[in-house]
């Protein structure tokens, strides 16, 4: 299927759109924005979305969305998960939908233009940057910047259906969360503290992350997150709500925190959606592109701290560590945001 042979109709045409977005988490929020497009232009239709099942909590609940449908991931991994994801196809393609239902398909990978494709709808629309091979399964692919921010690109789908996009009307409709079983009442003014993250180089070391709790008392600091690492800093003001908080409740503690803080990370992505309070923490990542969209939250970056558009190429191109001096400059810049 060529990626041009299909002039884009009109979404007054369909009853139905299905967004295929499995991941990874901070894409989900990326996206939320294009949504909130679709569903506020055309409330007539049936949103749907593909997400992998891991990721369906943040969804679930959010008004913009109808239905949100499990992508096992997981389970089609290694040579047996080629034949599991074949398989999955049957099923997929016997879903209930609207007819006619329109596909778009903000992923841009092989996986997710094939499920795309397997849907059996007349209508598939990618961007123009999808990679493996994945724009052979449109009829349309939408011109898009490669190098801008996430959310841009996604926007641009909508708009390449003809609805136009306040910038100040961006906002990230996250499911509200709720808090965690146990958590105290007594807990005011908190500092949501995420310092772990999946991506090599991103997380703060077990030194930087003490000189940063250190720097942040006496305000309590709650600290949110998975990790590997069983050290933990210490301190009486420390809270530690690391692996006891589901993303519902991870949503909830960042929406009532004083400040948050986050290393690269897809919960940074939920801080920055939910809470104006809060710095992002860049090492070797380039935050014009994968920082903090909102335009209130800040960055830390090669030493300095900023709003992301403010980096210069060079500043972005590096790769600075928090080290201890760097986690103490942080501590004592947010007593300042605090005040």
């Amino acid at each position: 299927m060529s990626a041009a042979t299909r002039q884009l109709q009109s979404l007054r045409d369909f009853e139905s759109a299905l967004i295929v977005k499995p991941s990874s988490l901070g894409d989900i929020v990326h996206t939320l924005p294009a949504v909130k497009a679709l569903r506020q232009a055309h409330p007539h239709l049936k949103i749907r979305w593909l997400a992998n099942t891991e990721w369906m909590p943040i969804l679930q609940g959010s008004p913009l969305i109808d239905e949100v449908i499990p992508f096992p991931r997981k389970t089609f991994r290694g040579l047996a998960g080629l034949l599991r994801f074949w398989n999955w196809r049957r099923t997929w393609m016997c879903l209930p939908r609207e007819e006619p239902e329109i596909v778009l398909d903000f992923q841009g990978l092989l996986r997710s233009g094939l499920s795309s494709s397997w849907r059996g709808s007349e209508c598939v629309i990618g961007l123009s940057d999808a990679r493996e091979g994945a724009h052979w399964f449109y009829n349309h692919a939408v011109p898009v910047n490669a190098g801008a921010h996430a959310v841009d690109r996604y926007l641009e789908l909508p708009r390449a259906l003809g609805i136009q996009i306040d910038a100040q009307d961006i906002t990230f409709e996250l499911t509200p969360g709720h808090p965690p079983a146990g958590w105290p009442e007594s807990l005011p003014n908190f500092i949501a503290l995420h310092p772990w993250s999946r991506g090599e180089g991103k997380s703060l070391s077990n030194s930087a992350l003490q000189a940063i709790c250190d720097a942040l008392a006496p305000h309590p600091v709650v600290l949110v997150g998975m990790t590997n690492d069983k050290t933990r800093p210490t301190g009486s003001h420390i809270y530690d709500w690391s692996h006891r908080t589901t993303l519902p409740e991870l949503i909830w503690v960042m929406r009532q925190a004083k400040f948050c803080i986050s290393v690269d990370s897809g919960p940074m992505h939920i801080a920055a959606a939910v809470n104006p309070r809060t710095l992002g923490i860049h090492t070797w990542s380039d935050p014009r592109k994968v920082g903090p969209y909102p335009p209130d939250v800040h960055v830390w970056k090669a030493g300095r701290i900023a709003k992301r558009g403010e980096f210069t190429a060079a500043e972005c191109l590096g790769d600075v560590s928090v080290d201890e001096a760097a986690a103490q400059d942080i501590g004592a810049w947010v007593h300042v945001a605090l005040r």
